[in-house]
């Protein structure tokens, strides 16, 4: 992504009237948790893609971000994001797996206590981290890692979210999340029947799981 001077409030199709039709969209789509609304409906999702794609930025599309990653569709994001806040318990510590553009980071942000967040692609993570600090978050922690590991020093976690689909899920983040814990997670194969899963950790060794809507995130790319 192109650093550029940040334009907050944006322009005609970055403005917050552009934003306001996306919440209405979402809502119409079914997703009616009014702080995700809410969120949705104040981060700049614009300045979290190349400048040349900004008119398309609330779009409910995915759209490149280089590297062979996208930033996810807001309706994804916003579901996947009304599903981890389902548990009975406030989230302090969440674990978000592929920081991508960052977008799902700065959501979570304002909704959660604190943010960690790993990107195994160094050019990405560098150029991300730069924008969520100029942004001003300052509850969000990022880790060049690859995301198959998981952040084993900061768990456990009260959920984790994952933004790309491994064909099964990765034993270390079921063992990262803390007793009641939930994983918010697509998996299946890359051009594939893929299900959005939520996972909930009952207690030392069982975790229930609940199959959710098909999806289509990029695949989950681990450390060879």
């Amino acid at each position: 992504m192109t650093r550029r001077v940040l334009d907050v409030q944006g322009i005609g199709m970055t403005s917050q009237r552009t934003r306001n039709r996306l919440v209405e969209y979402l809502r119409d789509q079914g997703i009616c948790h009014t702080d995700v609304l809410a969120v949705i409906s104040k981060v700049p999702r614009h300045l979290f893609v190349d400048e040349a794609l900004a008119s398309r930025s609330y779009e409910n599309t995915a759209l490149p971000i280089g590297h062979g990653q996208t930033i996810s569709q807001p309706y994804i994001v916003a579901r996947m994001t009304e599903l981890l806040l389902e548990g009975e318990n406030p989230l302090a510590k969440v674990l978000e797996v592929g920081t991508g553009s960052g977008y799902q980071a700065a959501v979570l942000a304002s909704l959660v206590k604190e943010v960690f967040t790993v990107e195994r692609i160094e050019p990405l993570y560098k150029a991300t981290r730069a924008l969520l600090h100029d942004l001003g978050y300052r509850n969000i922690r990022t880790f060049l890692s690859d995301g198959s590991w998981g952040l084993i020093k900061e768990a456990p976690f009260d959920a984790i979210i994952a933004t790309a689909a491994p064909e099964t899920v990765p034993p270390a983040l079921l063992e990262q999340l803390a007793i009641g814990g939930r994983l918010v997670i697509p998996t299946g194969r890359q051009g594939q029947h893929q299900v959005l899963q939520v996972i909930t950790r009952q207690n030392e060794t069982e975790y229930s799981t609940v199959n959710h809507e098909s999806v289509q995130f990029v695949p989950f790319v681990t450390a060879q």
